[in-house]
């Protein structure tokens, strides 16, 4: 079993330059919180792009589902802004029925002390292998399906709807 992962930017790879908030996306941190961690599964990572969620474009988007769907393995994990991961979580859901995809990110970026994004990346490890086909976000140790997620801003959380 060989675990794809893709990453796509967003605020877990962000570096920042000052105190007004002037970032970019840097390189993707999540072999740095593989090794880290000790984390021993064969895996393949894609740097698909470095955008901030809200830069995704449909075409973007798409290339994501393109990359899904033509990935020779079942087990998908992308790294992902969590502004718009809602809106990818949709356009995957429905070509995704024969791989189990789950998306992940952080509220905070990983190079942060106190960061939210090696719980969260640890938490999406085990659930790609645990869960059955399918797609589905892995934040604040749940997981969600599409159709019943969102993004509480106010409360900086991932939330079923009501």
């Amino acid at each position: 079993m060989t675990l794809h992962i893709i990453t796509t930017g967003g605020t877990i790879d962000k570096v920042y330059f000052d105190a007004k908030s002037e970032y970019t996306i840097g390189d993707p941190m999540i072999l740095d919180i593989l090794q880290t961690a000790g984390v021993d599964i064969s895996h393949e990572i894609t740097q698909l792009f470095q955008k901030d969620s809200l830069e995704i474009t449909p075409e973007d988007r798409q290339a994501i589902v393109d990359v899904v769907c033509s990935s020779p393995h079942s087990l998908v994990m992308i790294t992902h802004g969590t502004d718009t991961m809602v809106n990818t979580l949709e356009a995957l859901a429905p070509v995704c029925r024969d791989k189990t995809v789950v998306l992940v990110g952080s509220l905070s970026p990983a190079r942060f002390k106190g960061t939210d994004a090696e719980f969260n990346i640890g938490f999406a490890l085990g659930a790609v292998q645990a869960l059955p086909p399918g797609a589905y976000i892995a934040m604040n140790g749940r997981v969600f399906r599409e159709g019943n997620v969102r993004k509480n801003r106010a409360a900086n959380r991932f939330e079923t709807l009501l």
